[in-house]
């Protein structure tokens, strides 16, 4: 039973009532009668501004109730939404802008210069709440990704705007209490948290992360659902253990991770605290060609695995672009099950594709017998040291299980021995000494990985190294250590304990 995405509002509220509460940020609460009517005078707005059907429209704003008036508003005008970060740099928003060339802006900084626009604080006066009535539109989303070159693209999902909300997606069901922790100008917070609408439950949302105020809203409202990304649980997981199981988590059912790599001793480690049936893990693209879903109790038996394709197909493809046996390292390619094109289109970039329409995310990884999947690393951002392949993710995973760093990214850069040397960016806790941490860590990453996988420099991050959303931009930041290498900028070597400097 397929319904426009634009009349989910007034479905629900015929049905759930319209003084319901549909969304929650903080202190402020949308009910569903209003999220129809804000809506409808927002519509009514927006197409008086010029936006038609089969128009995009960007949205920059922070997660909020009135972000989901605007993209039923969109929906409602026929229109596709575009969610930007709303604190994009003028001039990747002007790159993104070119793209998309949207009839209509919503929120965003001043500097982007969008021939029309509207503030973030817009609010339609003397417009008709009444419900609209107008065309689905021909594409559900579009969602933007600078993926690891820093180029940015906007990938146009092909699912119009219409949705069975008898048909759960994720292990949801009718009426989910879902939490939303993550921000929306990604695709999975963005396709979640509009999913629990569609199902007619209740979304919570954090206009901002932090861990304890995640575990504090699931207990308060009760929530059933919740999209994490590896930084997130990492962050939660850092907590005293006092103050992490202080809470009542009994409501939670599902705890879904994606969109980074997860460290297995991280995922054992919630498992072991809520049980593998809780677990769940989804590994894709915006692009959808196919994608795997592994449940915590299937992990156990396959440990550091991401699932197998269910719906699609995947293989790996060998540097002379044959097709590599089970078990062998190579490049992941995937097929959608629909044939080429039928998923997504790109734009401002074409798409990794073999002459059959096998296409490419740019991930590493093997495929065993059974067809599950082992992701390594993206290709980009493999570092080749001494003729020897290292995954940035394995090292970040063994350095990111010390309980005094928070977070880190891990790159290469030039040596004229090597080809390449190994570099972490660290985060460290609050008010952790930076020699006595990093002194540890030759002797805690011996039993983890193999010595020639130890950085051989370090820096303390000053600024975050991953976004909200798990992601981290290797590329760029390697980019920019070479350029302060150029400068004449040192860092700091890797600690070595005397009795081990010669084995090194």
């Amino acid at each position: 039973m397929l319904i426009p995405m634009a009349d989910v509002p007034r479905w629900h509220a015929d049905r759930n009532g319209h003084d319901t509460v549909a969304i929650i940020h903080g202190d402020d609460s949308l009910t569903w009668g209003e999220l129809e009517r804000n809506a409808n005078q927002r519509a009514r707005a927006f197409a008086q501004m010029g936006v038609k059907p089969g128009d995009f429209v960007a949205v920059g704003l922070p997660n909020s109730n009135v972000f989901y008036e605007n993209t039923f508003a969109i929906w409602k005008c026929g229109a596709t939404p575009c969610s930007l970060s709303y604190r994009l740099p003028s001039g990747e928003a002007a790159a993104i802008l070119e793209l998309l060339r949207p009839s209509l802006v919503i929120g965003g900084e001043a500097d982007w210069n969008a021939p029309t626009s509207v503030p973030a604080d817009f609010k339609p006066e003397g417009f008709s709440d009444e419900p609209v009535t107008g065309p689905i539109a021909r594409y559900w989303k579009a969602m933007t990704s600078g993926g690891s070159t820093g180029r940015p693209k906007v990938i146009v999902d092909h699912q119009p705007a219409a949705t069975d909300p008898k048909v759960p997606p994720l292990v949801m069901h009718e009426q989910v209490r879902l939490l939303n922790p993550g921000p929306v100008y990604h695709n999975a917070p963005f396709i979640i948290s509009h999913s629990s609408l569609f199902e007619g439950g209740l979304l919570v949302g954090m206009p901002k992360f932090d861990a304890l105020g995640a575990l504090r809203l699931i207990e308060r409202y009760r929530l059933e659902w919740v999209n994490f990304v590896p930084t997130m649980m990492s962050r939660i997981w850092s907590l005293p253990r006092e103050e992490r199981e202080r809470f009542d988590l009994s409501s939670l059912r599902v705890v879904f991770h994606m969109a980074a790599p997860m460290p297995v001793w991280l995922k054992e480690a919630w498992i072991d605290w809520l049980g593998p049936e809780r677990i769940y893990e989804l590994y894709g693209g915006t692009e959808r060609q196919a994608a795997t879903v592994i449940p915590g109790t299937e992990w156990v038996k396959r440990k550091g695995s991401v699932g197998r394709v269910e719906i699609g197909a995947a293989k790996v493809v060998g540097e002379d672009g044959s097709d590599l046996p089970p078990g062998e390292v190579g490049e992941i390619y995937l097929k959608s099950a629909e044939g080429v094109g039928t998923t997504y289109h790109y734009m401002g970039a074409e798409p990794k594709r073999t002459a059959d329409g096998w296409e490419s995310l740019g991930d590493v990884g093997r495929i065993d017998t059974d067809g599950y999947i082992w992701l390594a690393d993206r290709r980009s951002d493999m570092i080749l040291r001494g003729g020897a392949n290292v995954y940035p993710a394995e090292v970040e995973a063994a350095l990111m299980a010390h309980p005094d760093i928070t977070t880190c990214a891990v790159v290469g850069l030039p040596d004229p021995d090597l080809g390449a040397r190994i570099h972490a960016i660290v985060q460290l806790a609050d008010g952790q000494d930076a020699d006595t941490v990093l002194g540890s860590l030759p002797e805690f990453l011996a039993s983890r990985i193999g010595r020639p996988k130890h950085p051989e420099s370090y820096e303390l991050a000053t600024d975050a190294v991953r976004d909200d959303a798990g992601k981290v931009r290797r590329t760029a930041l390697r980019d920019e250590r070479i350029r302060w290498l150029e400068d004449g900028r040192e860092f700091r070597l890797r600690p070595i304990p005397a009795e081990a400097a010669k084995s090194a």
